[in-house]
C-alpha cells in the first residue's frame, strides 16, 4: 500500500490532525468564519463519514506506524538497539545509552518518544477509527458487516501493536480505549499484565476479521498473518504458551507463507544468496515472490506519501559506517561518497559479539556471514587516492574501528533515495514481520514449555535455510534463541524490547556489550524505561506512578 493511493495523502493527514485539533479547541466561538465548509469538512464526524473517510484514517494509521522507524532523522528507533547486547554508538559524541545513569531519566527524550507516538498517534487513531465504525448510524456505509468488521480489525491490530510495544518497554501504563473531547487528568497505571491482556482482546478480533491477502495495490495492509504473529508474542509474554503455539502453527501451516529457500527476486541471477534476496531492495513483498514477508512499511522514492518525515528509509544512515571519514595512509581521503555504499554515519554499531563471537563456531558455513550480507573488506573508491583499489587495512585507532571503517550489514544497501548518494536514505520498503520470527517465537514457546526437542526443530529450520549447522536439542536455550534472533533478526527486531519482555536487557548486555562504560552503568532497574515526568506532571488529578529505581 502507497500512501498517495487515497485521498488524503500522508503529509496532509497531519494537517487534517492539526486542524481538528484546533476547531475543537475553538468549539465555543461564535464568529461565522468557523462555519466555512473547507474547516468543518476536516471533522472526523465528516471525514469518517464515507468507505474513503474510513480509507483515510487507516492510511493516517499506517504512516504513524511507520513514523516508529522514520519520524525522527536518528531516534527513537535506533534506541531499541544502542546500549544493548548487540549494538552501541559508533560515534564518540553520540550520549544515547553510553552512560544509563545520565542517559535514561525520565526527563529525557528517549523517554518520551515511544510514550507519545503511541498515545497521540496510533492508539487515539485507532480509537477514532473503532468508535465510528461501531457507530450504528454509520452501519450503512460499509458494503456488509464483514467489511465493517475488516476496518475495524485493521485498527484493532494497530491498537494492540501499540499496548503491547508500550508494555513490553515501560511496563503497565493506562489504557485509553476511548477518545476524550475534554482534558483528562486523572488516568492510572493498569497492570503490564493487563496490558497484555487488552493488547490480546484486540488481536484476536483482528485475526478472526483480517484478510487472507490482499491485492498487489494495497500491500502493506494488515493482514491475518501479521495479527498471528502478534498474537503469538503476545500469548508469551501472557505465559499462555499453548496458545502462543496454537497462533503460530496456525501462521506457519496456513500454506501462505513459507521460509524462502530458493533463489529469487530482482537479483536471483546475480552472485548473491537467498538470505541476501530477502532484502534486495524490490523482494520485500509478497508480489514480488517472496513469501516470507507478513507485514512490511512502504516506501518509495519521488513519490508524495511514499517517504517518512524525514525522507525515507534511514538505514544506511544510522547503521553503516563513516567511510567518507577514513583517510589514506598517505593522510588523504581515501573514500567517497558511492551509490552502493550510500552515507553512512555510524550512529549505531553492532557490538563485536554480534560481528565475531556469534559466528564463530560456523564461521565459513552460515550464509548470513557470507559476502552476500556482511561486507568485511572495503577496497579504497577514491581515484584521486594513491591507493585508489587497493584494501583497507587493517585499523587500529579507536576513531577508525569504531566509526569510520567496521563490517556492515548489506541487508541495508539501497538504491539512494531521490538520487542523492549523500542522504544516506533508501526508498526500500522495512520487513517489519516475516516468517523465520515466527519459528523463533514457536521455538521460545517450546522451550518455555521444556519442549527441547519441538524448539530444536523449529530454530533448525531457520538454521537450514542459512546453511548453519543445526543446533541439537540438549543445547536449546532462551539465550540460544536470543543468540539466533541476532543472526537473523539485526536491525529488523527491535532488540531492546525483545530483550525487556524476556527479563534479558541487563543481563546481556552487561555480558556482550562493546564498550565499558555502558556495562558500567547499566543497573537492574533499567531492564523498563521509566515513565515520562511530562505524563505524570500532566496526570495530575491522580498518581501515575513511576517506575522503581528512577
Amino acid at each position: 500500500m502507497k500512501f498517495r493511493q487515497f485521498n488524503i495523502t500522508t503529509r496532509s493527514f497531519g494537517k487534517l490532525v492539526g486542524l481538528c485539533a484546533m476547531i475543537l479547541l475553538s468549539g465555543s466561538c461564535k464568529d461565522q468564519f468557523l462555519d466555512e465548509v473547507p474547516l468543518a469538512s476536516l471533522s472526523s464526524d465528516v471525514v469518517l463519514s464515507s468507505r474513503a473517510g474510513f480509507d483515510n484514517y487507516i492510511t493516517g494509521l499506517h504512516q504513524a506506524a511507520r513514523d516508529e522507524l522514520s519520524q525522527e532523522d536518528l531516534g527513537s528507533f535506533y534506541d531499541m538497539y544502542l546500549g544493548t547486547d548487540v549494538a552501541t554508538t559508533g560515534q564518540e559524541q553520540t550520549v544515547n545509552f553510553r552512560n544509563y545513569t545520565t542517559f535514561l531519566t525520565p526527563t529525557a527524550a528517549a523517554a518520551s518518544s515511544f510514550w507519545n507516538w503511541g498515545y497521540t498517534k496510533m492508539i487515539l487513531r485507532a480509537n477514532t477509527v473503532i468508535e465510528y465504525a461501531n457507530k450504528p448510524e454509520l452501519k450503512g456505509i460499509f458494503a456488509s458487516d464483514a467489511e465493517r468488521n475488516a476496518i475495524i480489525a485493521e485498527a484493532r491490530f494497530f491498537r494492540g501493536y501499540t499496548y503491547n510495544l508500550l508494555a513490553n518497554l515501560y511496563g503497565g501504563v493506562p489504557i485509553v480505549d476511548v477518545t476524550y473531547q475534554n482534558p483528562k487528568t486523572d488516568f492510572v497505571r493498569a497492570t503490564r499484565k493487563e496490558v497484555y491482556e487488552f493488547a490480546k482482546a484486540d488481536l484476536e478480533f483482528a485475526t478472526q476479521y483480517l484478510p487472507v491477502t490482499v491485492a498487489k495495490s494495497s500491500e502493506g495492509r494488515i493482514v491475518k498473518g501479521a495479527a498471528d504473529h502478534l498474537l503469538t508474542e503476545v500469548y508469551i509474554n501472557l505465559g499462555d504458551y499453548d496458545k502462543a503455539i496454537e497462533s503460530s502453527t496456525r501462521l506457519i501451516s496456513s500454506g501462505t507463507y513459507q521460509l524462502m529457500t530458493n533463489r529469487f527476486g530482482v537479483r536471483k541471477d546475480q552472485p548473491g544468496d537467498v538470505y541476501a534476496d530477502l532484502f534486495a531492495e524490490g523482494n520485500q513483498n509478497r508480489s514480488t515472490g517472496n513469501l516470507e514477508s507478513i507485514y512490511v512499511w512502504q516506501y518509495e522514492n519521488l513519490t508524495p506519501g511514499g517517504a517518512g518525515t524525514n525522507n525515507g528509509n534511514n538505514n544506511i544512515r544510522g547503521w553503516v559506517p563513516f567511510l567518507p571519514n577514513l583517510k589514506d595512509p598517505a593522510g588523504g581521503t581515501g573514500m567517497i561518497v558511492s551509490d552502493s555504499l550510500g552515507r553512512g554515519v555510524a550512529y549505531s554499531r553492532p557490538t563485536t559479539f554480534f560481528f565475531y563471537d556469534l559466528w564463530k563456531d560456523d564461521w565459513d558455513n552460515d550464509i548470513r556471514n557470507s559476502v552476500y550480507n556482511i561486507r568485511r573488506k572495503f577496497y579504497y573508491n577514491n581515484p584521486a587516492s594513491t591507493y585508489f583499489g587497493k584494501q583497507v587495512e587493517k585499523r587500529t585507532a579507536n576513531e577508525d574501528t569504531m566509526r569510520n571503517v567496521y563490517p556492515y550489514l548489506r541487508k541495508l544497501e539501497g538504491k539512494p533515495f531521490n538520487g542523492s548518494n549523500t542522504s544516506g536514505r533508501t526508498g526500500k520498503d522495512f520487513i517489519v514481520y516475516r516468517l523465520a520470527e515466527t519459528y523463533l517465537l514457536r521455538a521460545e514457546a517450546y522451550v518455555r514449555k521444556n519442549n527441547l526437542t519441538a524448539a530444536a526443530a523449529d530454530i533448525n529450520a531457520v538454521r537450514n535455510r542459512a546453511k548453519a549447522k543445526p543446533v541439537a536439542a540438549g543445547d536449546v536455550t532462551i539465550d540460544y534463541i536470543l543468540d539466533e534472533r541476532a543472526r537473523e533478526l539485526i536491525t529488523e527486531e527491535p532488540r531492546r524490547r525483545t530483550l525487556s519482555r524476556m527479563g534479558k536487557l541487563v543481563e546481556r548486555t552487561r555480558k556482550y556489550q562493546t564498550r565499558s562504560d555502558v556495562r558500567s552503568t547499566i543497573q537492574d532497574f533499567h531492564e523498563l524505561y521509566p515513565i515520562p515526568q511530562s505524563a505524570i506532571d500532566a496526570n495530575f488529578s491522580a498518581k501515575l506512578t513511576q517506575n522503581p529505581g528512577y
